[in-house]
């Protein structure tokens, strides 16, 4: 079986399945440029995220940039085009304080310093709010960082689904619209699935796209209005000019019917392109349309007035479904599309599961710090301080939708588990936005399962979007799989048990994929012939739909007096995975345990609760473990004229209950009214009160803990 249907096979599957079962509003599933999902009876929203890993090693700022700018038109050209509202973004890269930074790479802070900059200005420049979004930190990133990019739309269904879709039909005008073809991009593609080395700087700095926000704009209002302003579309089909240039955009849209195309039609960004050039090139901000004759001259005239350049560079429909290039009056290409979709042979590879090194005894660090020690230095950590210089330069309220931003709380400065949105302005129906990254329980080094890494991510992702008030019975996923080469054996079989997991999880947690992509070879061989593969890291995107807006909850805590519930499964907390046990642990620990059939009924007892208005705030268990998540509440809720403190018992077992980042696990506030012993007798799980609300602005405990508020805040906001 080869990479990509292993991947297709394996993830698709699970959510066909889910389909049959009666999941109706999983409208379109790897069959476009995005997933695609019911919203209302007029409404569907598509999403879609990727990578651009490679092109931002060499050049951060311009592969981030027009890796957010791919995205975001993969969206606009899904179906019969979508309007972008909402951009993601996750990055992973090494520590800034890393003590080596190998020939041929760029130095970490550089690297997420311009990475985020790419993203901050492609997306703001073209007026669309960036919501979520996250970092994780390894050195092992050094050579290869990860930029996750994605975009979600908003789509007219149209009667019985029509705009969900689109295909060319024979006659169609080949349309190219938007931007100039150059050199920059050509073997983009097939620089992305290459193993990064020490003079790929030098080898490959024509492959990073140059990209240009404004002209894709133009290009999106052009788009729209000949969408919107007819009694139907002017255009049958529509698809983004990605990989490939005008070579898969072409391909793919004649792959039933045949293209004839003159290349000498394409507007230049300078002359001497040769026919190669200008069919492969991934220059930016273009589209391809299929477009009736008859309507030609009207597109024609909105792109005049909306300032954006189109050429017609032929037709679909031949003979034998043939793809004819021409170039300058010369015939220079010619090739059945049944062979270039279906023709050439596909590499296969052996896979061979490892077990990690065992994971037996206690994890107990040579001294113990103490509880309060041990908190203010894990939220001082890279990977759970807060975020707040990235997430400040991008803006989150462009288009006046946003309903949730990633901070909140008087101050806004609490995190937030998720974005939400309100897609249709005055509907009251909102869009949950959140992602899950579990790359601790998934690394083979450290004795990790790729497999569990799946299902946590997941779980992850699920309760981010119960967290803010989205109705678990209708969350969608994405999965983005980055994994060093698959040449490896026990790197193809960690695939092999990431993929099964997505499948079991996905099942579990009735949560359908709608779009995934992927990334091998992210590895890099310095100058002395070192080869640093990247952890396997798979990225859960997914979108929950908020019933009614009106009902979202915040991670914030609310009121003096009111009680910390711990809601979690019935297993024993452990340490493995958990940023603890990486920090002050000596790694031998077990990873989690948990029932994800029964994580999954948590969550809609959770999610009952809060449409109920039962519960006042909530977040999830995860990074840093529960004391972390009840720090973070109080952080995003006291301020110096209202101070919120709280009285724990989570330090009593500090190493297990306190820092143990389970699976399923919820930390909610409820009133002194809630009754606990009836949720705890109703749930799959356990539910323990583990704090009360005061006004003394410190977090206390039964153990010495004494922690003023604002110290945890400093702690908290002090690190990049």
């Amino acid at each position: 079986m080869t990479i990509h249907n292993l991947l297709k096979s394996t993830v698709a599957a699970a959510t066909f399945e889910l389909i049959e079962e009666g999941l109706d509003w999983t409208l379109s599933v790897f069959v476009d440029n995005a997933g695609v999902i019911a919203f209302d009876d007029d409404h569907a929203i598509n999403i879609k995220v990727e990578t651009h890993n490679h092109p931002s090693a060499l050049e951060p700022y311009g592969g981030a940039a027009t890796g957010i700018g791919g995205c975001i038109r993969d969206v606009i050209a899904t179906g019969l085009a979508a309007k972008p509202i909402a951009n993601t973004d996750v990055f992973c890269v090494a520590t800034p304080d890393i003590a080596e930074v190998p020939a041929g790479c760029i130095h970490p802070t550089r690297i997420l310093d311009q990475v985020v900059a790419g993203v901050r200005d492609y997306g703001n420049r073209m007026g669309i709010p960036t919501l979520n979004g996250a970092v994780w930190f390894d050195d092992r990133y050094i050579g290869n960082p990860l930029v996750y990019c994605g975009c979600v739309g908003l789509m007219k269904r149209g009667e019985g689904d029509a705009l969900i879709s689109g295909a060319a039909k024979p006659g169609d005008r080949i349309i190219a619209l938007g931007g100039r073809t150059g050199r920059d991009g050509i073997h983009g593609a097939t620089f992305s699935s290459a193993e990064l080395t020490d003079t790929h700087a030098d080898e490959f700095s024509h492959a990073v796209q140059i990209g240009n926000a404004i002209e894709e704009k133009r290009a999106l209002d052009a788009i729209l209005r000949a969408r919107d302003e007819g009694t139907e579309p002017l255009f049958n089909a529509i698809t983004d000019c990605g990989a490939g240039g005008f070579s898969s955009a072409v391909g793919e849209m004649g792959e039933e019917l045949g293209a004839e195309v003159h290349l000498e039609r394409a507007p230049l960004k300078y002359p001497g392109l040769t026919h190669t050039e200008i069919w492969i090139s991934e220059a930016q901000e273009r589209f391809v349309l299929a477009v009736p004759e008859a309507n030609v001259p009207a597109l024609r005239a909105i792109c005049d007035e909306e300032h954006v350049e189109i050429a017609d560079l032929g037709h679909f429909g031949t003979e034998g479904r043939e793809l004819i290039l021409n170039h300058a009056g010369r015939e220079v290409g010619r090739l059945p599309m049944a062979f270039l979709h279906d023709g050439i042979p596909m590499p296969t590879r052996v896979a061979e599961w490892k077990p990690g090194r065992p994971e037996v005894g206690a994890s107990e660090p040579a001294a113990a710090p103490s509880t309060k020690d041990a908190l203010l230095q894990l939220l001082a950590h890279p990977n759970i301080a807060s975020k707040h210089r990235i997430i400040r330069q991008y803006d989150h309220e462009v288009q006046g939708n946003t309903v949730i931003r990633p901070l909140g709380g008087p101050l806004q400065r609490g995190p937030m588990d998720a974005a939400v949105i309100e897609p249709v302005p005055g509907s009251g129906r909102g869009l949950a936005i959140a992602s899950g990254l579990a790359t601790n329980f998934g690394d083979p080094e450290t004795g990790g399962d790729p497999y569990l890494m799946a299902l946590a991510a997941i779980d992850e992702v699920v309760r981010n979007l119960v967290c803010v008030g989205a109705d678990p019975d209708r969350i969608a996923i994405l999965d983005n799989f980055c994994w060093p080469s698959c040449k490896k054996p026990e790197n193809l079989a960690s695939l092999v048990r990431a993929a099964e997991g997505c499948y079991d999880a996905a099942k579990a947690y009735r949560t359908p994929f709608v779009s995934g992509k992927d990334s091998l070879n992210n590895q890099f061989t310095t100058d002395d012939g070192r080869t640093i593969e990247i952890p396997p890291t798979l990225l859960i995107t997914g979108v929950g739909i908020v019933p009614d807006i009106s009902t979202c909850v915040t991670t914030d805590a609310k009121k003096v007096g009111n009680r910390l519930l711990l809601i979690t499964g019935e297993r024993p907390a452990e340490l493995g995975g958990s940023a603890w046990n990486a920090v002050f642990g000596n790694g031998a620990c077990p990873l989690p345990s948990w029932r994800p059939d029964d994580a999954a009924e948590r969550a809609r007892v959770v999610a009952d609760l809060i449409r109920a208005g039962a519960i006042l705030a909530a977040h999830d268990v995860s990074d840093g473990g529960a004391l972390c998540a009840v720090a973070e509440m109080l952080i995003g809720a006291s301020t110096p004229d209202r101070p919120i403190g709280a009285r724990t018992t989570l330090d009593a077992d500090a190493g297990a209950v306190a820092f143990a980042e389970i699976p399923g696990s919820y930390i909610v506030e409820v009133s002194t009214a809630f009754d606990a012993a009836a949720l705890d007798r109703q749930i799959r799980g356990r539910v323990h009160t583990i704090a009360t609300l005061d006004a003394s602005g410190r977090l206390t405990g039964e153990d010495g803990l004494d922690i003023a508020v604002k110290d945890l805040a400093e702690a908290w906001l002090g690190t990049r």
